[in-house]
Protein backbone atom coordinates (compact mmCIF):
# COMPACT_ATOMS: atom_id res chain seq x y z
CA UNK A 1 0.00 0.00 0.00
CA UNK A 2 1.37 3.10 -0.65
CA UNK A 3 2.21 5.62 2.00
CA UNK A 4 -0.71 8.11 0.62
CA UNK A 5 -3.17 5.25 0.40
CA UNK A 6 -2.07 4.32 3.82
CA UNK A 7 -2.53 7.34 5.52
CA UNK A 8 -6.00 7.82 3.90
CA UNK A 9 -6.99 4.42 5.11
CA UNK A 10 -5.79 4.80 8.56
CA UNK A 11 -7.51 8.63 9.00
CA UNK A 12 -10.95 7.11 7.92
CA UNK A 13 -10.28 4.36 10.28
CA UNK A 14 -10.12 6.45 13.24
CA UNK A 15 -12.63 8.71 12.14
CA UNK A 16 -15.05 5.96 11.90
CA UNK A 17 -13.66 4.37 15.41
CA UNK A 18 -14.24 7.78 16.74
CA UNK A 19 -18.13 8.01 14.83
CA UNK A 20 -19.28 4.79 16.00
CA UNK A 21 -17.63 4.54 19.52
CA UNK A 22 -20.06 3.45 22.53
CA UNK A 23 -20.88 6.17 24.13
CA UNK A 24 -19.65 6.87 27.58
CA UNK A 25 -21.47 5.74 30.14
CA UNK A 26 -23.94 8.02 32.17
CA UNK A 27 -23.87 7.84 35.67
CA UNK A 28 -26.94 6.73 37.80
CA UNK A 29 -28.21 8.65 40.67
CA UNK A 30 -31.09 6.84 42.85
CA UNK A 31 -33.26 9.72 44.40
CA UNK A 32 -34.34 8.64 47.63
CA UNK A 33 -36.96 11.29 47.95
CA UNK A 34 -40.90 11.86 48.37
CA UNK A 35 -42.04 11.76 51.95
CA UNK A 36 -45.80 12.12 51.44
CA UNK A 37 -48.38 13.54 48.97
CA UNK A 38 -51.06 14.89 51.58
CA UNK A 39 -48.72 18.25 51.79
CA UNK A 40 -47.92 19.90 48.59
CA UNK A 41 -44.79 20.86 50.45
CA UNK A 42 -43.16 17.91 50.78
CA UNK A 43 -44.45 16.81 47.21
CA UNK A 44 -42.14 19.80 46.24
CA UNK A 45 -39.08 18.30 47.91
CA UNK A 46 -39.17 15.72 45.05
CA UNK A 47 -39.44 18.23 41.82
CA UNK A 48 -37.16 20.85 43.11
CA UNK A 49 -34.23 18.37 43.53
CA UNK A 50 -35.35 16.89 40.20
CA UNK A 51 -35.16 20.04 38.42
CA UNK A 52 -31.55 21.24 39.96
CA UNK A 53 -29.87 17.79 39.07
CA UNK A 54 -31.49 18.35 35.66
CA UNK A 55 -30.07 21.87 35.26
CA UNK A 56 -26.79 20.85 36.96
CA UNK A 57 -26.01 17.18 36.29
CA UNK A 58 -27.56 16.77 33.08
CA UNK A 59 -25.29 13.77 32.29
CA UNK A 60 -26.95 12.24 34.83
CA UNK A 61 -29.76 9.40 34.46
CA UNK A 62 -32.19 10.07 37.66
CA UNK A 63 -34.52 7.21 39.49
CA UNK A 64 -36.97 8.43 41.59
CA UNK A 65 -36.97 5.63 45.05
CA UNK A 66 -40.38 7.02 46.02
CA UNK A 67 -42.08 6.25 49.29
CA UNK A 68 -45.45 3.53 49.28
CA UNK A 69 -48.24 6.41 49.24
CA UNK A 70 -46.45 8.28 46.07
CA UNK A 71 -49.97 8.23 44.48
CA UNK A 72 -50.49 8.16 40.75
CA UNK A 73 -51.57 11.35 40.45
CA UNK A 74 -48.97 13.36 41.56
CA UNK A 75 -46.52 10.46 39.52
CA UNK A 76 -48.66 11.96 36.62
CA UNK A 77 -47.72 15.67 37.72
CA UNK A 78 -44.65 15.46 38.13
CA UNK A 79 -44.19 13.38 34.82
CA UNK A 80 -45.30 16.03 32.85
CA UNK A 81 -42.35 17.89 34.02
CA UNK A 82 -40.20 15.46 33.71
CA UNK A 83 -41.04 13.33 30.30
CA UNK A 84 -38.31 10.67 31.24
CA UNK A 85 -39.01 10.22 34.94
CA UNK A 86 -38.64 6.68 36.16
CA UNK A 87 -40.26 5.74 39.44
CA UNK A 88 -39.83 2.47 41.63
CA UNK A 89 -40.96 2.09 45.20
CA UNK A 90 -39.75 -0.81 47.88
CA UNK A 91 -37.41 -1.99 50.24
CA UNK A 92 -34.35 -3.46 50.89
CA UNK A 93 -34.54 -6.59 53.01
CA UNK A 94 -32.49 -8.07 55.23
CA UNK A 95 -30.87 -10.37 52.81
CA UNK A 96 -29.41 -7.62 50.87
CA UNK A 97 -32.03 -7.82 48.34
CA UNK A 98 -35.16 -5.70 46.86
CA UNK A 99 -38.59 -6.22 47.67
CA UNK A 100 -39.16 -6.34 44.45
CA UNK A 101 -37.08 -6.31 40.68
CA UNK A 102 -37.58 -2.69 39.36
CA UNK A 103 -36.02 -1.79 42.91
CA UNK A 104 -33.55 -3.96 42.59
CA UNK A 105 -32.40 -3.12 38.96
CA UNK A 106 -32.06 0.68 40.37
CA UNK A 107 -29.98 -0.25 42.99
CA UNK A 108 -27.82 -2.43 40.82
CA UNK A 109 -27.72 0.03 37.91
CA UNK A 110 -26.90 3.05 40.16
CA UNK A 111 -23.29 4.81 40.84
CA UNK A 112 -24.72 7.19 43.78
CA UNK A 113 -27.96 7.38 46.20
CA UNK A 114 -28.89 11.10 46.94
CA UNK A 115 -30.93 11.67 49.96
CA UNK A 116 -33.39 14.56 48.95
CA UNK A 117 -34.74 17.40 50.99
CA UNK A 118 -36.61 16.97 54.67
CA UNK A 119 -37.46 17.85 57.70
CA UNK A 120 -35.11 15.09 58.72
CA UNK A 121 -33.10 12.19 57.59
CA UNK A 122 -36.47 10.61 56.21
CA UNK A 123 -34.95 7.53 54.35
CA UNK A 124 -32.25 6.70 57.17
CA UNK A 125 -33.10 3.12 57.45
CA UNK A 126 -33.26 2.95 53.75
CA UNK A 127 -30.25 4.61 52.91
CA UNK A 128 -28.24 2.48 55.77
CA UNK A 129 -29.86 -0.80 54.05
CA UNK A 130 -28.50 0.76 50.70
CA UNK A 131 -25.33 1.19 52.00
CA UNK A 132 -24.76 -2.16 53.62
CA UNK A 133 -25.79 -3.83 50.59
CA UNK A 134 -23.91 -2.16 48.03
CA UNK A 135 -21.22 -0.22 49.79
CA UNK A 136 -21.89 2.62 47.27
CA UNK A 137 -21.53 6.15 48.05
CA UNK A 138 -24.70 8.74 48.97
CA UNK A 139 -25.25 12.03 49.75
CA UNK A 140 -27.83 14.00 52.27
CA UNK A 141 -29.66 17.22 50.19
CA UNK A 142 -31.29 20.44 52.44
CA UNK A 143 -32.37 18.45 55.30
CA UNK A 144 -33.48 19.99 58.94
CA UNK A 145 -31.56 18.18 62.09
CA UNK A 146 -32.80 18.20 65.04
CA UNK A 147 -30.78 15.41 66.85
CA UNK A 148 -30.56 11.71 66.51
CA UNK A 149 -29.40 8.26 67.80
CA UNK A 150 -25.71 6.83 67.57
CA UNK A 151 -26.37 4.94 65.11
CA UNK A 152 -28.18 7.33 62.44
CA UNK A 153 -24.90 9.82 63.59
CA UNK A 154 -22.38 7.11 62.39
CA UNK A 155 -24.75 6.74 59.46
CA UNK A 156 -24.57 10.38 58.47
CA UNK A 157 -20.69 10.49 58.91
CA UNK A 158 -20.18 8.23 56.42
CA UNK A 159 -21.98 10.94 53.90
CA UNK A 160 -20.06 12.39 51.03
CA UNK A 161 -21.70 15.39 52.00
CA UNK A 162 -24.62 16.66 54.47
CA UNK A 163 -26.72 19.62 53.72
CA UNK A 164 -28.48 21.47 56.20
CA UNK A 165 -31.66 23.12 55.32
CA UNK A 166 -31.03 25.83 57.99
CA UNK A 167 -28.03 26.61 59.79
CA UNK A 168 -29.24 25.87 63.34
CA UNK A 169 -29.40 22.26 61.81
CA UNK A 170 -25.61 22.49 60.52
CA UNK A 171 -24.37 23.81 64.01
CA UNK A 172 -26.41 20.86 66.09
CA UNK A 173 -25.23 18.50 63.78
CA UNK A 174 -21.37 19.35 64.37
CA UNK A 175 -22.40 19.44 68.03
CA UNK A 176 -23.57 16.28 67.61
CA UNK A 177 -20.43 14.69 66.09
CA UNK A 178 -22.05 14.16 62.71
CA UNK A 179 -18.30 13.58 60.77
CA UNK A 180 -19.03 14.02 56.93
CA UNK A 181 -16.07 15.80 55.32
CA UNK A 182 -18.63 18.06 53.41
CA UNK A 183 -21.13 19.86 55.89
CA UNK A 184 -22.93 23.04 54.88
CA UNK A 185 -25.89 25.25 54.56
CA UNK A 186 -27.88 23.75 51.77
CA UNK A 187 -30.99 25.34 50.58
CA UNK A 188 -33.96 23.38 50.79
CA UNK A 189 -34.72 21.45 47.14
CA UNK A 190 -38.71 22.79 46.97
CA UNK A 191 -36.35 26.37 46.53
CA UNK A 192 -36.36 25.07 42.61
CA UNK A 193 -39.44 23.65 42.42
CA UNK A 194 -41.43 24.89 38.62
CA UNK A 195 -44.07 22.54 38.38
CA UNK A 196 -46.88 24.39 36.80
CA UNK A 197 -50.54 24.05 35.56
CA UNK A 198 -51.32 27.31 34.28
CA UNK A 199 -54.70 26.88 32.94
CA UNK A 200 -55.70 25.25 36.33
CA UNK A 201 -54.51 28.27 38.29
CA UNK A 202 -56.42 30.95 35.67
CA UNK A 203 -59.85 29.12 35.65
CA UNK A 204 -59.57 29.27 39.34
CA UNK A 205 -58.79 33.01 39.36
CA UNK A 206 -61.33 34.18 36.89
CA UNK A 207 -64.04 31.71 38.97
CA UNK A 208 -63.10 33.26 42.07
CA UNK A 209 -63.04 36.82 41.32
CA UNK A 210 -59.46 37.58 41.58
CA UNK A 211 -57.00 39.14 39.08
CA UNK A 212 -53.41 38.36 38.87
CA UNK A 213 -51.09 40.71 40.83
CA UNK A 214 -54.23 42.13 42.65
CA UNK A 215 -54.71 39.62 45.72
CA UNK A 216 -52.45 38.03 48.28
CA UNK A 217 -51.95 34.30 49.61
CA UNK A 218 -52.46 33.43 52.92
CA UNK A 219 -52.12 29.91 54.60
CA UNK A 220 -53.15 29.15 58.09
CA UNK A 221 -51.90 25.98 60.35
CA UNK A 222 -52.44 24.43 63.74
CA UNK A 223 -49.61 23.90 66.01
CA UNK A 224 -49.58 20.29 65.08
CA UNK A 225 -51.12 18.94 61.93
CA UNK A 226 -54.25 16.99 62.57
CA UNK A 227 -52.74 13.66 60.54
CA UNK A 228 -55.69 11.59 62.30
CA UNK A 229 -58.12 13.43 59.67
CA UNK A 230 -56.35 12.65 56.14
CA UNK A 231 -54.70 9.40 56.60
CA UNK A 232 -55.78 5.85 57.35
CA UNK A 233 -54.21 4.26 60.26
CA UNK A 234 -53.92 7.20 62.29
CA UNK A 235 -55.88 7.59 65.50
CA UNK A 236 -56.58 11.02 67.48
CA UNK A 237 -54.05 12.31 69.59
CA UNK A 238 -55.49 14.26 72.41
CA UNK A 239 -52.53 15.83 73.27
CA UNK A 240 -51.67 17.34 70.39
CA UNK A 241 -55.95 18.15 69.39
CA UNK A 242 -55.70 19.77 72.89
CA UNK A 243 -52.59 21.68 71.87
CA UNK A 244 -54.29 22.85 69.00
CA UNK A 245 -57.25 23.88 70.59
CA UNK A 246 -55.69 26.19 72.99
CA UNK A 247 -53.06 27.88 70.64
CA UNK A 248 -55.74 28.21 67.56
CA UNK A 249 -56.93 31.90 67.73
CA UNK A 250 -53.49 33.08 69.28
CA UNK A 251 -52.24 31.77 66.50
CA UNK A 252 -54.32 32.93 64.18
CA UNK A 253 -55.43 36.74 65.41
CA UNK A 254 -52.38 38.54 63.68
CA UNK A 255 -53.87 36.31 60.33
CA UNK A 256 -56.78 37.89 60.19
CA UNK A 257 -55.68 41.53 61.75
CA UNK A 258 -53.05 41.65 58.56
CA UNK A 259 -55.98 40.41 56.20
CA UNK A 260 -58.30 43.15 57.85
CA UNK A 261 -55.19 45.55 57.28
CA UNK A 262 -54.70 44.72 53.35
CA UNK A 263 -58.34 44.88 52.43
CA UNK A 264 -59.18 48.03 54.03
CA UNK A 265 -56.05 50.16 52.85
CA UNK A 266 -55.68 48.71 49.81
CA UNK A 267 -57.38 47.72 46.58
CA UNK A 268 -56.27 44.05 47.12
CA UNK A 269 -57.81 41.22 47.74
CA UNK A 270 -57.18 38.00 49.97
CA UNK A 271 -56.90 33.66 48.67
CA UNK A 272 -57.03 31.86 51.84
CA UNK A 273 -55.98 28.54 50.62
CA UNK A 274 -54.21 25.52 51.63
CA UNK A 275 -50.35 23.95 51.93
CA UNK A 276 -52.21 20.32 53.51
CA UNK A 277 -54.95 18.17 52.96
CA UNK A 278 -56.11 19.62 56.53
CA UNK A 279 -56.34 23.68 56.09
CA UNK A 280 -58.85 23.99 54.16
CA UNK A 281 -60.88 23.27 56.93
CA UNK A 282 -58.51 25.32 59.17
CA UNK A 283 -58.65 28.47 57.57
CA UNK A 284 -62.46 28.54 57.18
CA UNK A 285 -62.92 27.74 60.88
CA UNK A 286 -60.30 30.14 62.08
CA UNK A 287 -60.29 32.86 59.63
CA UNK A 288 -62.52 33.33 57.22
CA UNK A 289 -65.75 32.89 59.84
CA UNK A 290 -64.34 35.17 61.99
CA UNK A 291 -63.84 37.98 59.71
CA UNK A 292 -66.45 40.47 59.99
CA UNK A 293 -68.69 40.84 56.67
CA UNK A 294 -67.45 44.08 54.74
CA UNK A 295 -63.78 42.32 54.97
CA UNK A 296 -65.30 38.87 54.07
CA UNK A 297 -66.63 40.30 50.97
CA UNK A 298 -62.96 40.80 49.62
CA UNK A 299 -61.59 37.37 50.89
CA UNK A 300 -61.40 34.01 48.93
CA UNK A 301 -61.86 30.88 50.84
CA UNK A 302 -60.25 27.54 48.51
CA UNK A 303 -62.24 25.07 49.87
CA UNK A 304 -60.87 22.06 47.99
CA UNK A 305 -57.39 20.52 48.30
CA UNK A 306 -54.67 21.27 45.23
CA UNK A 307 -51.51 19.80 43.89
CA UNK A 308 -48.10 21.70 43.65
CA UNK A 309 -48.50 22.69 40.12
CA UNK A 310 -51.47 24.54 40.40
CA UNK A 311 -50.62 26.48 43.65
CA UNK A 312 -47.63 27.27 42.90
CA UNK A 313 -49.14 28.82 39.68
CA UNK A 314 -51.45 30.48 41.35
CA UNK A 315 -48.49 31.97 43.75
CA UNK A 316 -47.14 33.58 40.82
CA UNK A 317 -49.89 35.52 39.62
CA UNK A 318 -50.17 36.45 42.99
CA UNK A 319 -48.96 39.87 44.62
CA UNK A 320 -46.98 38.36 47.48
CA UNK A 321 -48.02 35.51 50.51
CA UNK A 322 -48.02 35.25 54.32
CA UNK A 323 -48.78 33.12 56.58
CA UNK A 324 -48.16 30.15 58.84
CA UNK A 325 -46.31 27.72 56.55
CA UNK A 326 -43.14 26.95 54.95
CA UNK A 327 -42.68 25.62 51.91
CA UNK A 328 -45.21 27.62 50.18
CA UNK A 329 -43.16 30.71 51.47
CA UNK A 330 -39.86 28.79 49.77
CA UNK A 331 -41.78 28.08 46.52
CA UNK A 332 -42.77 31.37 46.35
CA UNK A 333 -39.35 32.61 47.08
CA UNK A 334 -37.74 30.48 44.60
CA UNK A 335 -40.20 31.84 42.03
CA UNK A 336 -39.39 35.38 42.72
CA UNK A 337 -42.57 35.86 44.88
CA UNK A 338 -42.69 38.12 48.27
CA UNK A 339 -43.80 35.71 51.42
CA UNK A 340 -43.28 36.26 55.00
CA UNK A 341 -43.33 33.44 57.57
CA UNK A 342 -44.96 33.29 60.92
CA UNK A 343 -43.40 30.08 62.80
CA UNK A 344 -43.79 28.60 66.58
CA UNK A 345 -42.06 26.61 68.85
CA UNK A 346 -43.66 23.06 67.73
CA UNK A 347 -42.09 23.49 64.65
CA UNK A 348 -38.41 22.56 63.62
CA UNK A 349 -35.65 24.66 63.03
CA UNK A 350 -36.50 25.29 58.92
CA UNK A 351 -37.91 28.81 60.14
CA UNK A 352 -34.91 29.64 60.49
CA UNK A 353 -33.46 29.30 56.96
CA UNK A 354 -34.82 32.79 56.14
CA UNK A 355 -32.00 34.13 58.16
CA UNK A 356 -29.43 32.02 55.89
CA UNK A 357 -31.13 33.46 53.21
CA UNK A 358 -31.41 37.13 54.25
CA UNK A 359 -35.42 37.38 54.57
CA UNK A 360 -35.13 37.77 58.96
CA UNK A 361 -36.95 40.99 58.49
CA UNK A 362 -39.76 38.20 56.98
CA UNK A 363 -39.56 36.09 59.97
CA UNK A 364 -41.87 35.92 62.48
CA UNK A 365 -42.30 34.24 65.88
CA UNK A 366 -45.75 33.73 66.93
CA UNK A 367 -45.19 32.98 70.23
CA UNK A 368 -43.18 36.23 70.83
CA UNK A 369 -45.58 39.42 71.60
CA UNK A 370 -42.72 42.12 69.84
CA UNK A 371 -43.13 40.22 67.03
CA UNK A 372 -46.65 39.02 66.70
CA UNK A 373 -47.01 43.52 66.92
CA UNK A 374 -45.18 44.41 63.87
CA UNK A 375 -46.95 40.95 61.61
CA UNK A 376 -49.51 42.96 60.16
CA UNK A 377 -47.53 45.78 59.33
CA UNK A 378 -45.28 44.29 57.46
CA UNK A 379 -47.28 42.31 56.01
CA UNK A 380 -49.30 45.48 54.63
CA UNK A 381 -46.20 47.13 53.69
CA UNK A 382 -45.27 43.95 51.36
CA UNK A 383 -48.17 45.22 49.61
CA UNK A 384 -47.88 48.68 49.30
CA UNK A 385 -44.17 48.75 48.60
CA UNK A 386 -43.39 46.11 46.18
CA UNK A 387 -40.61 47.58 44.63
CA UNK A 388 -38.74 47.54 47.54
CA UNK A 389 -40.07 43.79 48.42
CA UNK A 390 -39.12 42.58 45.40
CA UNK A 391 -35.27 43.77 45.47
CA UNK A 392 -35.40 41.73 48.64
CA UNK A 393 -36.16 38.67 46.90
CA UNK A 394 -34.14 39.43 44.28
CA UNK A 395 -31.09 39.09 46.73
CA UNK A 396 -32.75 36.35 48.61
CA UNK A 397 -33.16 34.18 45.52
CA UNK A 398 -28.71 35.23 44.80
CA UNK A 399 -28.03 33.32 47.96
CA UNK A 400 -30.24 30.53 46.75
CA UNK A 401 -29.04 30.05 42.90
CA UNK A 402 -25.16 30.25 44.83
CA UNK A 403 -25.45 27.81 47.06
CA UNK A 404 -27.78 25.43 44.58
CA UNK A 405 -24.71 25.64 41.94
CA UNK A 406 -22.21 24.89 44.95
CA UNK A 407 -24.05 21.80 46.13
CA UNK A 408 -24.88 20.57 42.81
CA UNK A 409 -20.93 20.95 41.87
CA UNK A 410 -20.18 18.74 45.01
CA UNK A 411 -23.18 16.17 43.63
CA UNK A 412 -21.10 16.16 39.90
CA UNK A 413 -17.74 15.66 41.84
CA UNK A 414 -19.56 12.92 43.61
CA UNK A 415 -20.62 10.68 40.03
CA UNK A 416 -17.08 11.70 38.82
CA UNK A 417 -18.74 14.08 35.78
Amino acid sequence: MKRRTFLQASMAAAIATNVYAAPAKRPRIILRSSWQVVNIGDIAHTPGVMALLEKHVPEADVTLWASGDFSDEVHHMEQKRFPNLKVVKGSIGKSGRASNADLQEAIDASEFLLHGSGPSFVARRDVGQYVAATGKPFGIYGITYGGSDAETIDLMSQAKFVYFRDTVSLAKGKKDGIKSPVMEFGPDGAFACDLRDDAAAEAYLKESGLEEGKFVCCIPRLRYTPYWLVKKGRTLDEKRHERNEAMKDHDHAPLREAIAKIVTETDYKVLLCPEDMTQMQVGKDNIYDKLPDDIKQKVVWREKFWLTDQALSTYIRSAGFFGLEMHSPIMCIGNGVPAIVGRFEEQTSKGFMWKDIGLGDWLFDIDQPKQVANYPATVLEMVQKPEQAQARVAKAQAVVADRQQKTMKMVRQCVGV
